[in-house]
């Protein structure tokens, strides 16, 4: 390009023409696609007890996978880590939306890893959306202390349609971050209520947070989550709302008496504390670590345990013929069939079930 200023009106005066600008493409981009290195199966279960978190967040993801092909893979993994799970504490903790259950987390974490050492994994379970089936994921953001902690390994994982507020894969990933030397469990449910018995078919000791003033009280003589409760806390137990947890928990402690005695034999406590001060986090922990020394001296640690794989054993066996009989290519045809006789009023729910279950048993 020509510039007016090179002209010979104007002596001494000389405009250089510039420097060629590079492409915007990396001239040292390696042409073709890049793939990345799929792992083995001994190199994740290496990798998964030599600590690696990375390596243990590829294998959670794995189990968490529909693919039928990750799930073969998943179950090796799981398989070879299983002789070197079940040393570690696991707590599950629920309660009613709303009631601090994250933040709570966080406090009891740094507590628990400051006065007890060790490794702590949280597993936080977040609710999925019924119309895109997808989940946010971002409990994690209000556990701004435990997530930067160098001894905490944090994973949120979805529902997935799961009852019981917990996600199906999660007992197989607890053993996965036992295998991986996390010695203390947190299980955080999506706290929905009356349905967390499959959280306590996997967990040691199981924490309700409740909050006072919210006609929960009201609802502790009734059967359900707080039966299978081995501790209640009562939180944001502060400033003017001190009086109402302590009339709320000399509440809940008069509704235990209607329960049963627990077998176990240990009378679950009722204590309050606020987790936006940090108080009250000492005396909750006291009481938990004096139910894990009553249920280990009179045994009903390990019954309890091994009561838990047995179920484990039944719900696998029930979610795999589910699984089979909604994949058999007979069935998947006959089905649309058989939903527009049941829509059309010709068959009942129950007649159009019951033929679906008999092609299928006949078939096999």
């Amino acid at each position: 390009m020509d510039h007016p200023e090179n002209s010979k009106e104007y002596k001494g005066l000389t405009v250089n023409a510039g420097v060629d600008q590079p492409s915007i493409v990396n001239p040292y981009l390696k042409r073709g696609r890049y793939r990345r290195h799929e792992m083995s199966v001994g190199e994740m279960v290496e990798g998964i007890l030599n600590g690696n978190v990375t390596i243990l967040s590829q294998a959670v993801t794995l189990i968490e996978s529909v693919n039928p092909d990750h799930q073969a893979r998943a179950q090796e993994v799981i398989e070879k880590c299983l002789p070197h799970s079940g040393n570690s504490v696991r707590i599950g903790i629920s309660g009613v939306p709303g009631a601090g259950k994250s933040t709570s987390i966080d406090l009891f974490g740094i507590h628990v890893l400051e006065r007890f050492g060790g490794k702590l994994a949280v597993l936080a379970i977040d609710p999925s959306s019924e119309r895109t089936k997808g989940s946010i994921l971002g409990d994690k953001t209000r556990m701004e202390k435990l997530a930067l902690h160098p001894d905490a390994f944090i994973r949120p994982s979805p529902t997935a349609g799961s009852l019981g507020g917990v996600a199906r894969k999660t007992r197989e990933t607890i053993i996965l971050c036992e295998a991986a030397g996390f010695d203390k469990i947190f299980v955080e449910t999506v706290g929905v209520g009356q349905s967390e018995t499959a959280c306590h078919s996997m967990v040691d000791f199981f924490l309700l947070i409740q909050l006072a003033g919210t006609g929960d009280e009201l609802q502790g003589i009734k059967r359900g989550i707080m039966e299978i409760s081995d501790g209640i806390v009562i939180n944001k137990c502060d400033g003017e709302n001190v009086d109402k947890c302590h009339l709320a928990a000399r509440n809940f402690r008069n509704a235990l008496h209607f329960f049963p005695p627990t077998d176990s034999g240990w009378q679950p406590k009722v204590m309050c504390y606020s987790g936006f001060y940090g108080t009250g986090i000492k005396e909750i922990w006291d009481m938990v670590y004096e139910y894990f020394s009553f249920v280990k001296d009179n045994g009903y640690f390990d019954f309890r345990r091994n009561e838990q794989s047995k179920y484990w054993m039944y719900e696998s066996i029930n979610e795999h013929l589910r699984n089979n009989f909604y994949n058999n290519p007979l069935i998947q045809q006959r089905l649309q069939e058989a939903e527009r006789s049941v829509l059309t009023g010709k068959r009942t729910s129950f007649a159009a079930a019951n033929e679906l279950l008999e092609l299928y048993f006949r078939e096999k």
